[in-house]
């Protein structure tokens, strides 16, 4: 008895799934009598390249194809032979089992000279032609650059990286495709109609999101689930042959994470884990999902082009889940859990990762918002071992009242800023002693609105100032000691003389002991020739020493 797949293959370009790009090209071709003599196919597997190569070997061959058409008739003497598999002039090569030179000649050179026996052309049609040798392809190079008018190659083959350019360059290039998940559902809801199996199409889309694409994998899983389950399948009889899909799961977790409920996401995944499901697995399904809402977020055109189809329930769930999500919220989701796939395998908690990821993201949401508080420390009210135990909602916020008019911004000058300016240093040395020695080598030069420009004479100074972690510090002490919100903005000035009063025209000294009072003669002095050399600023600025 036939498999599925070999009892459904498609006879015609109408028949074919998917591959619409491929098919026009070709009927076209076909059509205007403009056959190519050489053509390549690539991609994955089972995604209809030698089933392509045979419908297109029986069009050009069809006896009662008419002009300006282009599928055959399946009914002719040549059609029902290459059908049959059985047609002399339709040559099948499998290249993984006809690897050197002396097959090439012997099956491909020598037959290529002889005209065909009852067609019109002659088609060899090489499978896995990557696997051929050197010596082989080079045998091939010039038989496929001028063969025959009667000859026409079909060379299909998953690697296309491996055939060598020479061979490329001489053919038409296909680049075949994956099905999608609802071309995959439809074609096996047909299958199933015609084999009286009535199946519910949840099933059916199970079968289609496992085989991946690969639609010979889709029928061959088909056909075991009706194989143990008679005329009616119902879910439970799939399930004995169907992996188990865990993207519904994955799905509800990120529903847990959207209402920031760590509890429930917790409870999910040890749920999982004893369910025995390959927690890398999980989360590779997690972030493809992840993926397909940052496109459909970005634009939902590159979702339907670029990101894994599911089926249209779940779809729907992806849609319901993600429409109130942010991007930025969502590329923080799929680094978090990159980073947590990544540290599964040294984890001795193998689900600690996931459980850290969970926490860490639900915390993050309160800071979006300031009402709401994350639900690390609670069990969800959403499940307990999988049931629901309440159906309790975030409680809705207080109205908010009229906004209070924001008071006008302090305006400071350049002169305030002089003058002041060694307050800064002082408070700055309390937190950062090397930070302070930099800033006394700067010059403020001017104040524009709530901006300080900052003067420094080595870039290597002003970007020390510009670091993360320094800056805030910076701002944070402007602020204490100016009474108003002052950001910063450093620049070099290559010809800022660097002085023993740091270059600022302002009273009073440069305060540099570590309290707020008055500072000592000795101590001030000291300090003055500290700043008249240079080298030792840079000395203490990056903790160095001198080595002889």
């Amino acid at each position: 008895m036939a498999t599925l797949y070999r009892k459904y293959r498609p006879q015609n370009f109408k028949e074919v799934i998917g591959q619409n790009h491929i098919k026009i090209t070709l009927q076209h071709e076909i059509e205007s009598d403009k056959i190519a003599h050489a053509y390549l196919f690539c991609g994955p597997r089972a995604v209809g390249k030698t089933t392509v190569a045979r419908v297109l070997a029986k069009a050009i061959n069809c006896q009662k194809r008419k002009s300006h058409e282009s599928e055959p008739c399946n009914a002719c003497e040549a059609c029902e032979k290459i059908t049959a598999g059985r047609s002399m002039d339709i040559i099948e090569i499998d290249a993984a089992s006809y690897t050197g030179v002396d097959n090439v000649r012997e099956n491909i050179i020598a037959n290529a000279r002889v005209a065909p026996a009852n067609c019109k052309y002659k088609v060899f049609i090489i499978d896995e032609v990557h696997m051929l040798s050197t010596s082989a392809f080079n045998a091939l190079l010039k038989i496929i650059e001028e063969p025959p008018a009667y000859v026409v190659f079909i060379l299909c083959t998953t690697e296309a990286h491996k055939v060598p350019a020479t061979i490329i360059s001489r053919c038409e290039r296909f680049d075949f495709k994956r099905i999608s998940i609802l071309e995959i559902t439809n074609k096996l809801e047909r299958i199933s109609n015609k084999e009286g199996v009535k199946i519910d199409k949840k099933i059916l889309e199970a079968i289609a999101r496992q085989s991946e694409g690969h639609m010979r994998d889709a029928e061959s899983l088909l056909g075991q689930v009706i194989a143990i389950g008679g005329k009616e399948i119902t879910i439970e009889e799939a399930d004995l042959v169907i992996p188990r899909s865990n993207i519904a799961e994955a799905i509800n977790l990120i529903g847990c994470l959207k209402d920031k409920d760590a509890g429930a996401a917790i409870i999910l995944i040890n749920r999982v884990l004893d369910e025995g499901v390959n927690l890398k697995i999980f989360i590779s399904d997690l972030i493809e999902i992840l993926r397909k809402i940052m496109l459909l977020n970005i634009n939902p055109l590159l979702s339907e082009k670029l990101a894994l189809s599911l089926g249209e329930s779940l779809e729907a769930k992806i849609s319901q889940v993600s429409r109130d999500f942010d991007l930025n919220q969502i590329i923080l989701y799929i680094e978090k859990f990159i980073e947590a796939r990544e540290n599964l395998k040294g984890s001795f908690i193998i689900q600690l990762p996931i459980e850290v990821a969970i926490a860490g993201l639900c915390a993050a949401g309160s800071i979006n918002n300031a009402n709401s508080a994350p639900n690390v420390n609670r069990f969800s009210a959403r499940e307990q071992n999988g049931a629901p135990l309440n159906n309790s909602r975030p409680p809705k916020p207080a109205p908010l009242s009229a906004p209070v008019p924001a008071a006008p911004m302090k305006k400071i000058s350049l002169k305030e800023i002089l003058d002041k300016w060694n307050e800064v240093l002082v408070r700055i040395k309390k937190h950062n002693h090397s930070l302070s020695f930099i800033l006394r080598v700067c010059e403020p030069k001017d104040v524009r609105g709530n901006k300080v420009c900052l003067a420094f004479k080595y870039r290597f100074h002003k970007d020390r100032i510009g670091e993360a972690a320094i800056k805030p510090l910076v701002e944070k002490a402007l602020n204490d000691v100016y009474g108003a919100p002052l950001t910063i903005e450093a620049i070099v000035d290559e010809s800022l003389e660097i002085n023993s009063n740091n270059g600022v025209n302002g009273s009073g000294s440069v305060g540099d002991s570590q309290s707020d009072s008055d500072v000592s003669a000795q101590h001030s002095e000291k300090e003055k020739k500290d700043d008249d050399n240079l080298v030792d600023n840079l000395l203490k600025t990056f903790g160095g020493k001198v080595v002889n």
